[in-house]
């Protein structure tokens, strides 16, 4: 049919079914649905470990079924061991230490079994956790146990002399024969703990669980409101994702930081709902991942995109038995359809699915739920989880745009944040009256309602008038052979405002030159595009997440420029 006076006919109207979206109201819906076994509870007095807990296989089975792994010594976590740890810390918790409902207990610890059972703990008692990564300084610690309010420290023996300044009552995960006896430790508490007398405090979904800190849009490290009833619906969101991909027996490893929304909705929260085994490493390496895959024989694994541009370029694969793998995930960070066409030629039984999230959005927005999909569509990050919408808002003028027109994506969803912590300015600039979250990110939908993050807007290079992704030139880079990894910067220019610049790692042995990057890129792109200067570097800084982390960058050009003109 064709257009008749103004009307839009059906042939027209079939695209934007497909997609999602509605011409009227600018808003693109998520065309998947829950089955019956995987609705989001709605009960009003529900908490997570509650939730959680009552996911446990059958005490028939919770005696032998393994729960957790320690890759490092090999140490083995049953699910009735588990439920019976988590009771008797919450126990000690509440009646020992006096932890009550809205108190803020702090975590500074790498990945480790207990972890779990910690963040269970805590959160039984109606407390509400707050994390933090181990490599953060002193003073940046110090900054977020008084921005949160936290009342009570747990921390990695290794991490206790960055507490010791702060005055906070701590306590230690862990200790060793030869420590002394200052310090309480978790698992004495847990020995001590009678599980019968956990408390039962009345929790709502509404009520807070946890307080994480992103940097959010605006670039200064914040604290994300995630209620219980945010965290529910992830996880029940991710029970179904991995019920309909996964066997019953899968093995996943777990070396993502748990003090990260994507470790902590999968490793210490989520996957325990599901009654999976998972390996946890207590510090990545690359060669210790593969010796992990190939002793446990481990199928599934949620990565972020330097572990899979690692598993396309390392050259010592071939030498660990990989053949259990089945499933990688991808998140965190935009990954290129080049490392993931690559991926996908190096391990052709393994399916590989993008996801995207955010820490406002607990860590969940979309994810490819077909395998051919993400095979066809490697460039995309999935499809709109089951109870999502979103706006692709054009930057400028706030109008929301149709398929295939780039702009900001705005999120609603079960899992999208309270708002950010004592910092009303901060949620009123990321979040509209109406509840929509305002993400940062660059994006656009296809027609089958497929997404594509383009780049972080505040990342943008303005090069004459023009906008440049560095996302875009970074899988370009990655797609040469003697370039292992890179990042692409803005450096201010006179004539052009900003101009592209490439930090490369090279392959080992490679020669490879500045100019040799800058013709290899001017042959695939528009002039605009271009890169105009190369840097080598030994490694490319990243976020514990995967993601680049450009200011140090920026900050070394500004340094490396000064140097030159001395």
């Amino acid at each position: 049919m064709a257009r008749e006076g103004g009307e839009i006919t059906m042939e027209e109207e079939a695209p934007h079914k497909r997609s999602g979206f509605c011409s009227s109201t600018g808003i693109y819906q998520s065309l998947l649905h829950l089955d019956d076994n995987h609705r989001i509870p709605t009960r009003p007095n529900l908490d997570i470990a509650t939730l959680v807990l009552s996911k446990f296989p059958h005490p028939d089975h919770a005696d032998t079924r393994i729960a957790l792994i320690d890759s490092s010594t090999d140490r083995r976590l049953t699910y009735a061991q588990l439920r019976c740890s988590v009771n008797s810390l919450a126990a000690s918790l509440h009646h020992a230490l006096g932890v009550r409902k809205g108190d803020v207990v702090f975590l500074l610890s790498p990945n480790s079994i207990l972890y779990p059972t910690i963040c269970l703990a805590v959160l039984s008692t109606g407390a509400i956790l707050t994390t933090t990564n181990p490599l953060n300084t002193a003073s940046e610690i110090a900054k977020q146990v008084s921005d949160s309010g936290a009342i009570l420290a747990i921390s990695a023996p290794e991490e206790l002399h960055k507490l010791l300044p702060i005055g906070i009552p701590t306590i230690v995960t862990t200790r060793g024969p030869d420590d002394d006896h200052s310090w309480i430790s978790v698992e004495e508490m847990i020995d001590g703990g009678e599980p019968l007398d956990a408390p039962t405090p009345q929790i709502a979904q509404s009520d807070t669980a946890a307080l994480l800190y992103s940097s959010g849009t605006t670039g200064v490290s914040k604290g994300v409101i995630l209620t219980h009833g945010n965290i529910i619906s992830m996880m029940t969101l991710l029970k179904w994702t991995v019920d309909i991909t996964s066997a019953q027996n899968d093995v996943f490893l777990g070396f993502l930081p748990m003090f990260h929304i994507y470790g902590l909705a999968f490793f210490a929260l989520g996957l325990l709902t599901i009654g999976t085994t998972t390996v946890i490493m207590p510090k990545f390496e690359f060669s210790a991942m593969l010796e992990a895959v190939q002793r446990y024989q481990v199928t599934n694994i949620p990565a972020v995109p330097p572990v899979i541009l690692g598993l396309v370029k390392n050259t010592s694969i071939g030498r660990y038995d990989l053949s259990s793998l089945r499933r990688v995930g991808s998140g965190a960070a935009p990954l290129s359809k080049e490392v993931g066409d690559r991926f996908r030629l190096r391990f052709p039984w393994v399916e590989l699915r993008q996801g995207y999230g955010l820490t406002e959005t607990s860590g969940a927005a979309t994810y490819f739920v077909k395998e051919e999909e993400a095979r066809v569509l490697p460039s995309a990050a999935g499809a709109l989880l089951p109870g999502f919408c979103a706006k692709v808002v054009e930057v400028e003028t706030g109008i929301p745009l149709p398929p295939y027109k780039e702009g900001e994506l705005w999120l609603k969803g079960p899992t999208v944040m309270k708002g950010y912590f004592g910092n009303d300015e901060a949620t009123a600039g990321a979040m509209d009256c109406d509840g929509w979250l305002k993400t940062g990110d660059l994006c656009y939908f296809d027609d089958d309602g497929f997404i594509y993050i383009v780049d972080r807007i505040k990342e943008l290079i303005k090069h004459n008038g023009y906008q440049v992704a560095p996302a875009e030139l970074e899988a370009l880079l990655l797609s040469h052979p003697h370039i292992l990894d890179a990042a692409v910067i803005p450096v201010e220019d006179e004539e052009a405002g900003q101009i592209p610049m490439a930090y490369i790692v090279r392959a080992a042995d490679s020669k490879l030159t500045e100019n040799q990057v800058i013709q290899f890129v001017s042959t695939q792109v528009a002039p605009y595009k271009k890169v105009k200067k190369v840097s080598f570097i030994d490694t490319i800084p990243k976020s514990a997440a995967g993601k680049i982390l450009r200011k140090q960058l920026v900050a070394l050009s500004k340094n490396e420029r000064a140097i030159s003109k001395l």
